[in-house]
């Protein structure tokens, strides 16, 4: 069974989630992610079978065979996907993982006070993002063809 594509559940709203889900499709050449916006006003949490208040609790992503994964597990195999699994790699070890997985927990509860108080950072990493890609399209690294 195929393990992609993954697909994950972000809020566009959220400075810090904007500015993940634009490092991971940037680095997602094989197109191994899938993204769908939680925020989007076509957005039916209905037709997955859950409320919106529950997407919006944690990122959750959804896998080919229609299994529902949440919290860090979601990062760790996106990350993986985009071959960035290093980066990830201690929050999956025995140790460290129920840790890691609290602190996403405590996280994912106060992300729209963290976005609010300190979403200007983060918007300004996203900006920065936004100009290099668009300095990289510009010289032909993007890969984005230009024919029609």
């Amino acid at each position: 069974m195929d393990q992609y594509p993954i697909t994950l559940f972000h809020d566009g709203n959220c400075p810090i989630c904007r500015l993940d889900v634009a490092n991971l499709r940037s680095r997602d050449a094989a197109g191994r992610l899938a993204f769908i916006d939680i925020a989007a006003p076509a957005f039916n949490p209905d037709q997955y079978g859950m409320t919106q208040a529950a997407f919006a609790e944690q990122i959750r992503a959804q896998l080919p065979d229609g299994t529902w994964i949440t919290g860090m597990e979601v990062f760790r195999r996106a990350y993986r996907a985009v071959g960035l699994g290093w980066v990830i790699a201690a929050t999956e070890w025995g140790p460290l993982r129920a840790p890691a997985d609290t602190l996403y927990r405590l996280f994912a509860r106060h992300r729209p006070a963290i976005s609010k108080r300190f979403g200007f950072l983060f918007e300004g990493l996203e900006a920065i993002h936004v100009k290099r890609r668009a300095n990289a399209c510009r010289s032909g690294r993007c890969g984005i063809s230009n024919e029609h």
